[in-house]
Formats: structure tokens, C-alpha cells, sequence
């Protein structure tokens, strides 16, 4: 189904992994601690952007004084403390699995980069992709393409030849704009 594509490039995030409930789950616990609350579906618009940029909606949300950076630190901080032992790969993890060896693959999230290394080694998926790219290796997130640019580059293949598989609007906006075709897995 996806031969003509050189290059394969995931989303982690509900894409091939199971995160979303813990990272809700993660930020009603820090955000008890500040008397703060937060609408999950609020978000959703937000899904694919860094933890920064998801703490600074919430904080203008709820009125409050506080540090993106600083709260969004806290829960990724939370994140970890959960994840491992709740996370799952969801079912395009077969894709993967599918197109492993046969084309080059990659993961492209807005999670930093040890939270993603660390699940990927934990669920024993690291060895799948031949590249990583988080929120802390780019400076333009998506919707802008870097994200998803800086993969194609680390795999060697011309982005117009990468099919992005992504949950998020963000992400397919970032597909697109990287000039790539994008698989809405929220269609699958």
C-alpha cells in the first residue's frame, strides 16, 4: 500500500503509541497543585505542539502567573514517573513492523527526546526506526515542517518521497508544508 514511498514517518503520540490518557492524566496532577483545571477536548486543537506551547494555552486559560517552560517541565516530569508503565502501542504499530528493513522509518513527535527514547526502548521499538525527532531538536514545531524535514534528512530521503502518518492537525499541516503525503490515522 505505501510502495511508492522511499521513506515512512510516524507521529508517536496517538499515532503508534497509546500516551494520551497519561499525558492527561499527568497534567490534572500538576495542575491540582496550582489550583488550576483544564477541558481535555480544549487541547485537542493543540495535539502535536510542545509541552511548552499546550502549558502557555493553559495558563492564559486559567488566568494564572506562571512559567510555560517551568510548568511544562513539571509535567513531563510526571509523564515519565507514569509512562512506563502504562503505555501501548496502538495498532499502526503493525505498519511498522510491516515496512521495518524494507524502507527507511522514522518518528517525528512533539514529545523531548528522552521521553520519546525512553518509551520506544521501554515497548522494545526503538530498534524500528532509523531516526528520532522531538520537540527539543527543532525550533519551529509543528504545523511548521521542521519537524518532520529534520526526519527526512536523517533517514536520506527527499521529503517529496515520506508519507507522514499523524493524529493531529498540527502534524498533517506540518506534512503538507514539508511537502509530503500524509496519512490521517484518525481515518484508519
Amino acid at each position: 500500500m505505501y510502495e511508492q514511498y522511499q521513506g515512512l514517518i510516524f507521529d508517536m503520540d496517538g499515532t503508534i503509541l497509546d500516551t494520551e490518557p497519561t499525558h492527561r492524566k499527568a497534567w490534572g496532577e500538576v495542575l491540582k497543585h496550582y489550583g488550576m483545571r483544564y477541558e481535555p477536548e480544549a487541547l485537542i486543537g493543540l495535539n502535536g505542539s510542545p509541552t511548552w506551547r499546550i502549558a502557555q494555552f493553559i495558563i492564559e486559560m486559567n488566568h494564572a502567573d506562571l512559567d510555560p517552560y517551568l510548568l511544562a517541565q513539571e509535567k513531563t516530569d510526571a509523564v515519565r514517573a507514569m509512562l512506563l508503565d502504562t503505555v501501548r502501542p496502538l495498532p499502526l504499530i503493525d505498519v511498522v513492523k510491516e515496512w521495518y528493513g524494507r524502507r527507511p522509518l522514522a518518528v517525528g513527535t512533539g514529545s523531548e527526546a528522552a521521553i520519546a527514547e525512553a518509551l520506544l526502548a521501554h515497548l522494545n521499538l526503538r530498534q524500528y526506526f532509523d531516526a528520532v525527532v522531538a520537540a527539543d531538536h527543532v525550533q519551529n514545531h509543528k504545523p511548521a515542517p521542521d519537524t518532520f524535514l529534520l526526519c527526512a534528512e536523517r533517514i536520506g530521503v527527499a521529503p517529496q518521497h515520506c508519507v507522514v502518518f499523524e493524529d493531529a492537525d498540527f502534524g498533517l499541516q506540518a506534512a503538507r508544508a514539508a511537502g509530503m503525503d500524509a496519512v490521517d490515522v484518525r481515518l484508519l
